[in-house]
């Protein structure tokens, strides 16, 4: 189902027989092996950028330096697009406007820009308010306007649904597609039914947000591309795993004293080293050496 030539985000979205699966990446070891194992997208979670960089829950606390500083080493680190989280924007239209300015010039590939009041909070999480329409169309038209590459691709998520109901969440969808947005995003449907009336209803790429124990049913790429999403992204996958791992590993150690028993569950020295290229650099060491 899915072409292993390496082809654009816009041309994948445009084949009835493809969906887009994203990784949540939240730093360039993440990314690195989400291109290693042969994703040929990714995505910058918020959610685990504000938890790596800051060590805080997806409540408002991140700013745009920050997003931008993680998503400069996540880049530099891989030969991937990677689509970025930037939340509302951090702001106004300006702002918006000038992140996409700053993202495409080191390399991004995309966003994704929802409607919340800010401070925002996960899109899981409970006591979400948005913003009226009309001025998160400001900031949808802002982002269209910075952008300069057409492979940018612009993913507008509304969180209304929480709010207001899934009628109100399929008319803001239908609008931000009107307005230029080239995927849509209705976050947090509670149901199959609602997944399927927002297929039905809003004649665009849409995308699922599948987060593990999260709100929205748990389906697989597969199910979802027959249901008629275009985009499946899997933001906290990958932290929760490194999470536990990383925990269990440390409560070993703390109990134990060694390592030992779960040398079975740890990358080795020889393949960690393959994974972020070292013989690569020990040729350019001795390429440069007296």
């Amino acid at each position: 189902m899915y072409n292993k030539r390496k082809i654009s985000i816009r041309e994948r979205l445009a084949d009835v027989n493809d969906i887009i699966i994203l990784p949540g990446v939240y730093d360039a070891l993440t990314a690195k092996i989400a291109e290693d194992v042969g994703f040929e997208t990714a995505f910058q979670t918020g959610y685990g950028t504000s938890a790596s960089m800051l060590g805080m829950p997806d409540f408002g606390f991140l700013n745009a330096g920050e997003t931008l500083e993680n998503a400069k080493r996540i880049i530099n680190s891989v030969n991937i697009p990677i689509l970025v989280d930037i939340d509302t924007g951090y702001g106004n239209p300006l702002n918006v406007w000038k992140i996409v300015k700053d993202l495409e010039r080191i390399g991004a590939k995309g966003i994704f820009l929802e409607d919340q009041v800010w401070p925002k909070r996960c899109g899981h999480m409970t006591g979400k308010t948005v913003i009226p329409k009309e001025e998160y169309i400001l900031k949808l038209h802002a982002a269209i306007d910075a952008r300069e590459d057409n492979e940018f691709i612009i993913v507008a998520r509304t969180d209304s649904l929480a709010q207001f109901g899934i009628e109100e969440a399929i008319e803001r969808g239908k609008e931000y597609k009107r307005i230029g947005a080239d995927v849509i995003f209705i976050e947090a449907p509670k149901t199959i039914d609602q997944m399927e009336l927002i297929a039905k209803e809003i004649n665009a790429p849409l995308l699922a947000n599948m987060i593990e124990e999260g709100i929205t049913p748990n389906l697989t790429a597969d199910q979802l591309r027959k249901m008629g999403f275009k985009m499946v992204v899997f933001p906290l996958s990958a932290l929760y795993s490194a999470t536990f791992a990383i925990k269990q590993t440390l409560q070993t150690l703390k109990k134990m004293g060694t390592t030992k028993e779960l040398k079975n569950k740890m990358i080795t020295f020889q393949e960690f080293n393959d994974l972020v290229n070292l013989s690569a650099y020990r040729k350019l060491e001795k390429k440069y050496s007296s």
